[in-house]
């Protein structure tokens, strides 16, 4: 990655990889509770009348890896340009994020941009 320049959207892109990532994750779980009930034996036919459960798609190791390289990149950001991120990260609109921040569209873009701007600036800088 040393000849990678680093651009804006391409942090944008790391950024809304990473959100899916964090999604596919599986849900964290109480270590201390356990069911100590027996397993149900169901029939054929009740088998067959359940709803299907959706396939749940695991991330891979170098998704991981890329997410954990942006919980890096937050830390050089202030609270209010992370939620701004990671707002768009999620593809929240536009017009519920400048409801939150208290400003105009665009005057949040601006400051999406420069944010990510700071994060590539950061990145081609170590890269140097």
């Amino acid at each position: 990655m040393a000849d990678h320049i680093w651009t804006a959207d391409d942090v944008a892109d790391h950024f809304e990889e990473a959100f899916r990532t964090l999604r596919k994750l599986p849900p964290v779980k109480v270590q201390a509770y356990f069911n100590a009930w027996p397993q149900i034996v169901r029939s054929e036919k009740e088998i067959l009348a359940m709803e299907p459960e959706p396939m749940r798609v695991r991330p891979s190791t170098a998704a991981i890896t890329r997410l954990e390289q942006t919980f890096d990149w937050v830390l050089w950001l202030d609270e209010d340009e992370r939620r701004l991120i990671w707002w768009r990260a999620a593809r929240r609109p536009w017009k519920e994020i400048t409801y939150e921040l208290g400003v105009d569209r665009s005057t949040a873009w601006r400051q999406h941009k420069l944010a990510l701007t700071k994060i590539a600036a950061r990145l081609n800088a170590a890269a140097a």
